[in-house]
């Protein structure tokens, strides 16, 4: 049973179905003038125009790329940039607990000549609005927070934290890595006051290497990809025409349904918030307690005196898909920045257990984990003395 669809989604057969006919009929290059090529261009319009209705946008304010993660990188360097090149300063905003996509770009541009203020968080993950009104000076020209945590499901307060940048500096940027949010919670740019705003198809049950960066109108930005006119010059090379009809129909179909989703996966992330730690003493819950500030398919936890990997491990052997946390640092043997930003001690964040729910899961599944968890946690603890 998978229990990790914070790290990738199956594709939805409704996606894939929209997205065959880009593969078998309308294959043209959608910068060619003969038939095949505008087949093409007008699927890429017609999506455009769907995600920024979605978004409560203009179709010439989205910008289709790769994934979240080039959408975080173009989002945050080429506001960067192009904030420098028009004289209104060098200093970067983030928070501790970003998605590497955003942090190690933050990073590449302080080697750069930037300069970067990393916010710390609360024991829940929330970000210090008083540190950020503190840190914004006159040379601040982007802050880039997440909508919600991958790892520990929590819900930024972003149109507060626009709110309080741009009251301090009214030329800031501010960006919003919605990926984990997107489909679960109200991610509408106007509403979160927010400039840039990046969305993954993958974690929507559409597929990967297909993303959007919305790019308010008039914000000064410059472009990562260079090559050909695509995009209107904003992201050069030939256009995933299949990702990006699959992209459009994966967001139609998680804002539609919405409600109906969010309400199953709260229900089955409830069952594992609350049966967890009745079953397996030691258990330490990690991000919000309150579940109307947290992702509605998220719960972790950190167990003492095990290794979280040997978890893992045991939950695979039990057909059971789960992690420690992003997927991206697989192999890492530092514990999870997000958890040790939180104060969580090392020893206790290398046990650190995520279990993600979808669409899908059932209460079957969920009731497996909750048979299977607590004794793979009492024989690893006797294995190593501590039962």
């Amino acid at each position: 049973m998978y229990l990790d669809h914070a790290a990738t989604t199956k594709p939805d057969e409704r996606v894939i179905a929209a997205m065959l006919p880009m593969l078998t009929t309308y294959w043209g290059n959608p910068s060619s003038i003969y038939l095949e090529g505008q087949e093409a261009r007008r699927a890429i319009d017609s999506a455009r125009k769907l995600c920024a209705d979605l978004l409560g946008a203009a179709p010439k304010e989205v910008v289709f790329t790769g994934g979240g993660t080039e959408s975080d990188n173009a989002a945050i360097r080429g506001a960067a940039f192009a904030q420098r090149e028009r004289g209104r300063g060098n200093h970067i905003i983030t928070s501790a607990i970003e998605h590497h996509a955003v942090l190690h770009t933050v990073e590449q541009l302080e080697r750069e000549g930037f300069t970067a203020t990393y916010l710390p968080v609360d024991s829940e993950g929330f970000v210090d609005l008083a540190a950020l009104e503190a840190a914004v000076t006159p040379e601040t020209t982007l802050v880039t927070v997440m909508a919600a945590n991958n790892e520990v499901g929590t819900i930024q307060p972003v149109a507060e934290i626009s709110r309080v940048a741009k009251a301090r500096n009214p030329r800031v940027l501010v960006h919003t890595d919605a990926v984990q949010a997107a489909g679960a919670i109200d991610i509408t740019p106007a509403n979160l006051g927010v400039d840039l705003l990046s969305i993954a198809a993958h974690k929507l049950y559409g597929p990967k290497g297909a993303g959007l960066l919305y790019i308010k109108n008039r914000t000064p930005w410059l472009p990562l990809m260079l090559g050909g006119s695509q995009e209107k010059e904003r992201r050069a090379g030939t256009e995933n025409v299949a990702g990006i009809v699959g992209l459009a129909t994966a967001m139609k179909l998680a804002w539609d349904e919405a409600a109906e989703r969010n309400a199953h996966a709260a229900a089955m992330r409830d069952r594992l918030m609350y049966g967890i730690p009745e079953r397996i003493p030691d258990t330490v819950i990690t991000g919000p307690m309150d579940t109307a500030k947290r992702l509605s398919n998220n719960f972790s936890c950190c167990f003492r005196n095990v290794e979280g990997e040997s978890v893992l491990l045991a939950l695979d052997m039990a057909e059971v898909a789960a992690s420690s946390g992003s997927a991206c640092p697989t192999g890492a043997l530092e514990p999870s920045h997000v958890l040790t930003a939180m104060g969580i001690d090392s020893d206790l964040a290398h046990a650190s257990l995520r279990l993600t729910v979808g669409k899908d899961t059932s209460a079957a599944e969920i009731d497996h984990v909750l048979e299977t968890l607590p004794a793979i946690v009492s024989r690893l603890r006797a294995l190593a003395g501590n039962s």
